[in-house]
């Protein structure tokens, strides 16, 4: 009987380890499909390959097909999103934050992998999904830390950023005139500012400035390892964009599963 019972045991833990796994595999389909049509028609529409622009298959685009059309192969990309999300989904499942349910931060998880892939691949942030991350970092902050706590954490990013924000647009307009350069670049783009602001309601006062600190020292010493590298192979551009994107995803990430 104690067999037995182990047995019974060991189904349930397997089925149960199913229900993760599932949520992370549907959450790259998910995310893949966003990255891949949201910066090119700002809307929900048909993949379609980037180099001939011919319609996916939903099945070929689902399992990765190359393009049936002129068979550039999918981005290396789609794989890795999925992978990654389906371990993420079984740690958060295993290893559960207090306080913190499964759905709620994997849901947090699925959007700052979205924000990632665009602003890595595109430089970009869109305002819709700012504007989604706002009331999902609204709801998600008030249910860990209370309304107060969670409005000043957003407004503190916001302004923090904003401040960031018009200090690099007058750095980059005075440096282009000193070197007789004009540049359409910027130090940070705005999404990042709207970005920041979703930072704080998730992390709430005053851990957003722990975050943006983190993200700060992260974002300056891997840029300078960029700068370094593209000096040593003798590519550096002025005014290069970086997008910073990820800096804040780790800082938000950083606080709140892992300190």
């Amino acid at each position: 009987m104690p067999e037995l019972k182990d047995q019974i045991i060991y189904n349930r833990g397997m089925n149960l380890i199913l229900i993760p796994i599932l949520s992370g595999w549907l959450a790259g389909w998910l995310v893949n499909y966003l990255a891949d049509v949201l910066p090119v028609t700002r809307r929900f529409s048909r993949p379609t390959c980037p180099h001939c622009q011919s319609a996916y298959p939903w099945g070929g685009y689902l399992f990765f097909h190359a393009c049936t059309v002129c068979g550039t192969p999918r981005k290396w990309r789609a794989l890795a999103v999925q992978a990654v999300l389906a371990v993420a989904a079984i740690l958060l499942w295993v290893f559960p934050r207090p306080h913190f349910p499964f759905v709620l931060s994997f849901l947090l998880v699925i959007f700052l992998s979205l924000v990632f892939v665009i602003d890595v691949e595109n430089r970009l942030i869109l305002h819709p999904v700012s504007i989604f991350g706002a009331f999902l970092g609204l709801g998600i902050g008030i249910y860990l830390h209370g309304v107060v706590t969670t409005l000043i954490g957003g407004a503190v990013g916001f302004g923090v950023m904003l401040i960031f924000y018009f200090v690099g647009e007058l750095y980059v307009r005075f440096m282009s005139k000193k070197r007789g350069m004009s540049t359409d670049e910027v130090a940070l783009g705005f999404g990042d500012v709207n970005l920041s602001g979703v930072m704080g309601l998730l992390l709430g006062w005053p851990r957003i400035m722990e975050g943006l600190l983190f993200a700060v020292l992260a974002g300056g010493l891997i840029s300078l390892f960029i700068i370094l590298g593209m000096l040593i192979a003798k590519k550096y551009r002025a005014f290069t964009a970086i997008p910073y994107a990820p800096f804040l995803i780790l800082g938000t990430l950083y606080i709140l599963y892992i300190l």
